[in-house]
């Protein structure tokens, strides 16, 4: 995307034209949401995933694939720090209005109302060592607690309260499973990162960070993305996404709440309008009782703690061929920073020790400081593309219909 059309479509993000939508009359091809969603129910519907619509762009031209194609769909499976579930546990007898709450002993914020609660992926089990004896393995903790819920295990439940009128309980445990509470909500505040960091270690020691683990002295690098397989990667300017999304969210459907937590869309960009370095993030929800534990997973990051491995799937409506040629992105034409996690992310040291494709992280070594250096990813490109895959199968049953974004994502 030139310059020019970036300032053309900041001036209809003016409050005048909130809802983001693109003038079409300077496109060859012109669809809507509502022709895609026609077509879905008439069974008439072409998807492609975002590997396939490469070779489609590559061969027809973006105009051509435009027309073919009506729907591109996206892929990821990562750890994502930033989630969690709101949980209603339900009112007691006499009732509680809970002041704090443990599930399998670890603790979730219960500061909303009476009987809801909020567990972070994040959270680790009050027990836990921690760091106390380096490494710590963070062995249970929030994401497990969730992951427990989707396999229907049952769970323990502990709660505690100062008392009122209203609400004179002041303790309750009980065992709770996921079918039996009234409400169980995924909702997570940062999601599915337009790109992230290359990670390795310049000092002379292994460290341990929520990249993984680095050997010290460059001795392997870590990276957490899909590439070309990723969502924000298939749609760069947000021009399809935005608050009322439709996604593969955890197995089951959910939706793009707003712009995630850190969303940056300044970020510097390539020609094509990637951007270098991490830019932006989702917030997504949906409904933790329809979803599946093959697509929701408890981690543990040794030295680290606990997160949530979370599977995460973005349709993106060709509307016309800018966007089909969005979607055609590589992972030759994507690159991100190398950053050195042993002693300047820890000192706030801003400082890029270099440039590097996904196409290089995924080769399994990148030439770095005059050596071959293996890469490990954290996230996972055969669960990507079966997310990819699962979906398009999804749209092309008619089970599976694109919604219009109320807003589209901060650009």
């Amino acid at each position: 995307m030139t310059r020019r059309i970036v300032l053309r479509l900041e001036r209809q993000m003016q409050p005048g034209n909130r809802t983001g939508k693109v003038e079409m009359s300077r496109y060859k091809v012109n669809k809507s949401i509502r022709d895609i969603n026609a077509k879905i129910k008439a069974g008439k519907v072409v998807v492609a995933t975002a590997e396939e619509i490469i070779d489609i762009v590559k061969s027809d031209g973006p105009e051509e694939a435009a027309r073919q194609v009506d729907v591109v769909t996206t892929g990821t499976f990562a750890p994502m720090c930033s989630s969690g579930a709101f949980i209603n546990f339900g009112h007691s007898t006499p009732g509680i209005k809970a002041s704090k709450v443990w599930l399998n002993n670890v603790p979730a914020y219960a500061g909303l109302a009476a009987v809801d609660c909020f567990v972070g992926a994040t959270e680790p089990c009050e027990d836990d060592p921690l760091n106390k004896v380096h490494p710590g393995e963070f062995n249970y903790g929030g994401g497990h607690v969730i992951q427990d819920l989707l396999e229907r295990k049952k769970v323990h439940f502990k709660a505690t309260a100062y008392g009122t009128d209203c609400y004179p309980n002041r303790m309750i445990e009980k065992e709770i499973t996921l079918k039996g509470l009234p409400q169980a909500t995924l909702c997570n505040p940062r999601n599915g990162y337009q790109n992230y960091n290359c990670a390795v270690n310049l000092s002379n020691k292994t460290v341990y960070t929520y990249m993984g683990t680095l050997k010290p002295k460059s001795g392997n690098a870590n990276y957490c993305s899909a590439g070309q397989l990723s969502p924000l990667f298939n749609d760069p300017y947000y021009m399809t996404i935005g608050m009322g999304t439709r996604v593969f969210l955890g197995g089951g459907e959910g939706y793009v709440a707003w712009h995630g937590t850190q969303h940056k869309p300044s970020a510097k960009r390539t020609p094509k309008g990637i951007p270098l370095s991490p830019a932006g993030t989702l917030m997504v929800m949906g409904d933790l009782k329809k979803m599946s534990a093959k697509w929701i997973k408890g981690v543990s990051i040794q030295g680290y703690g606990s997160s949530l491995a979370v599977g995460l799937g973005v349709p993106i409506p060709l509307l016309n061929e800018e966007m089909a040629q969005y979607t055609a992105i590589t992972d030759e034409d994507i690159f991100t920073q190398i950053i050195d996690y042993g002693m300047d992310y820890p000192g706030g040291v801003s400082r890029s020790l270099g440039q590097v494709s996904y196409a290089e992280l995924k080769s399994g070594t990148i030439r770095f400081d005059g050596r071959d250096v293996p890469t490990v990813p954290l996230s996972s490109l055969v669960r990507a593309r079966e997310i990819a895959e699962t979906l398009k199968k999804r749209i092309l049953k008619g089970t599976f219909f694109l919604t219009e974004p109320v807003f589209t994502l901060p650009r």
